[in-house]
């Protein structure tokens, strides 16, 4: 009998193909716009562009009559008052110290979830591809996503503690492209052993008699 836990997982090709456009808008673009901003036009010019991304951003899914995700939505406002922050004080820290405060943030939701029972790296999956109840349910896949979770709040962490240091002691250039490299590669790291954990787990558990 064919296990009940099991399903086809979409192909790494087409995650990737799926998340390079996400990546590029939500994550080197801005960074680019941004840099370009300050060397032409200074901080003030600088925030002008990054706001402007944003909402540009906004006004091409309009034009084009696609749905804007409620979460760029977020994004704008949350970029417009860092902006403006940032603009009253005339500190580009204060426009970058709120982002990696939300990333502490986030790692410790990822550390709390785990003695909770209720792993958010499972939550993120099921955003990303549809999971069976029964597959979720079993214990070795519960196991890996507690595994998970705490890995992602580890990388979360880093990623705190590298964009903080060199928030603080770095000049704003140095940050821009060192902490991007840097968040890359721990992402990018990540990504690849839970994507390697999870073909493992799921080859084991579909592999077992229903």
């Amino acid at each position: 009998m064919e296990s009940p836990h099991r399903f086809e997982i979409p192909r790494l090709t087409a995650l990737l193909l799926h998340a390079l456009p996400r990546v590029v808008e939500g994550m080197i673009a801005p960074v680019v716009v941004f840099y370009a901003g300050l060397v032409v036009l200074g901080l003030n010019g600088a925030l002008v562009t990054a706001v402007a991304w944003v909402y540009g951003g906004i006004a091409v899914r309009v034009v084009r009559r696609r749905p804007v995700p409620g979460t760029l939505l977020l994004a704008a406002l949350g970029v417009t008052a860092r902006a403006a922050l940032a603009a009253v004080t005339g500190s580009a820290v204060v426009y970058f110290l709120q982002p990696t405060l939300g990333t502490m943030l986030v790692a410790v939701s990822f550390l709390a979830s785990v003695p909770l029972g209720r792993p958010l790296a499972a939550k993120v999956a099921t955003d990303l591809v549809p999971l069976p109840e029964a597959f979720l349910a079993h214990a070795r896949v519960r196991r890996f996503f507690l595994q998970i979770s705490l890995l992602w709040s580890l990388t979360f962490t880093l990623n705190t503690a590298i964009s903080l240091w060199l928030l603080f002691s770095q000049s704003i250039g140095t940050f821009l492209w060192v902490r991007t490299a840097a968040v890359a590669t721990l992402g990018a790291t990540a990504v690849l052993i839970s994507v390697w954990g999870f073909k493992r787990c799921v080859n084991r558990v579909t592999a077992a008699p229903a």
